[in-house]
């Protein structure tokens, strides 16, 4: 083994051991691993406003000529189905 892979070796034990001794007195060591905390809000960029998808007076139109079209036949046919006493 060469000297950089020993010394590598003893930083990562040196590590733990540092985290074991942080646990045991109750402090936590920030060693840079796992999900970062979120300190800060990040803003999302300013867009314009989504333009208004409401329906167009023909739209309206044309769907409230359907529903009496629809209310027209269910009344006919109503009429004629003849009435059991």
């Amino acid at each position: 083994m060469d000297t950089a892979s020993i010394i590598a070796q003893i930083d990562v034990e040196i590590s733990k051991l540092q985290q074991a001794k942080a646990i045991l007195a109750g402090t936590a060591i920030k060693n840079g691993l796992g999900r970062p905390e979120t300190t800060h809000v990040v803003s999302k960029p300013v867009t314009a406003k989504p333009a208004n998808r409401g329906m167009s007076a023909e739209g309206k139109a044309k769907i409230a000529a359907a529903q009496k079209a629809r209310w027209a036949k269910v009344r006919k046919a109503a009429k004629k189905v003849p009435a059991k006493a």
